[in-house]
């Protein structure tokens, strides 16, 4: 496989790490910020020199293109995807987008699908650090669905959001709910924490009619995604206690996971 990836930081890494355990794909383009070249040269040569045959770096989607990727991996956040992901699918190149919050902008929303469309290609979004999407994308066809989601984390996990500045963070002893309102609104202020209401948005009952809590927890076992499905044809409910990955607390290990199995996924003679 040529396989692309826009950003180079906690997802990706981790990700060259497990692809590498499977052998070397054929050749690996990561497109990165300008100045961050160096750094990713040093790592693709350095402990992730077994994850691809060849590698470059370049910094633009043009370049990351000219290197004819049969897959690309957007993990570096709703600029990136806005900056880098429409002229992708316009080339015919499908895309993983693991910053799914990023389509609660209507407007880039929109700009995706018209440039999927228009290249003819597929903007994959992966399940992510949550379970069952399957079960509620096909509920959502069936309309009628309602859908509440609790996301909850360690205080450290929220450092960095608005949520610090409505708690003291490092002296919560209990739980505490900071937001309440609908998916759009969560993906909207907590980008990189909130990328599993988008998800659930998407595959349900909309942007809007989507509730959510989130709560920092000093007594999570992780980060803890929980949400309760009500629709005609079946009701559920899912908790998944994830553990954090390594060097970001804000990501659930199982993300990075979820998008591997999407990468499998286009390997294998079988797809699950």
């Amino acid at each position: 496989m040529r396989l692309g990836l826009i950003g180079f930081g906690n997802i990706a890494t981790a990700l060259l790490d497990l692809l590498a355990r499977g052998g070397p794909l054929d050749h690996l383009a990561v497109l990165v910020l300008p100045g961050m070249e160096a750094d990713a040269r040093r790592r693709l040569e350095g402990d992730l020199a077994g994850a691809a045959r060849s590698h470059a770096v370049v910094t633009d989607a043009a370049a990351l293109l000219a290197e004819r990727p049969g897959l690309v991996v957007e993990c570096a956040g709703h600029a990136a995807a806005q900056a880098h992901v429409p002229a992708v699918l316009r080339a015919g190149v499908d895309v993983i987008l693991v910053s799914i919050g990023a389509l609660a902008d209507p407007a880039l929303e929109a700009a995706l699908r018209a440039a999927a469309a228009e290249g003819g290609a597929r903007l994959v979004l992966p399940a992510g650090a949550v379970g069952a999407i399957d079960l509620l994308s096909a509920l959502g066809a069936g309309g009628g669905v309602k859908v509440r989601y609790r996301g909850a984390k360690p205080p450290a996990a929220w450092a960095g959001t608005p949520a610090a500045g409505m708690l003291d963070l490092g002296a919560l002893t209990e739980a505490r709910v900071f937001f309440t309102g609908t998916a759009r609104e969560a993906a909207t202020a907590y980008p990189r924490n909130a990328n599993v209401a988008a998800t659930l948005a998407l595959a349900g009952a909309g942007f809007e009619e989507t509730q959510v809590e989130l709560v920092a927890d000093p007594a999570a076992p992780g980060n803890v995604h929980e949400y309760t499905v009500a629709s005609p044809l079946a009701n559920y409910t899912i908790r998944i206690e994830n553990r954090p990955s390594e060097g970001n607390a804000k990501t659930s290990a199982t993300t990075i996971y979820s998008v591997l199995r999407e990468i499998r996924n286009r390997l294998g003679p079988v797809a699950i």
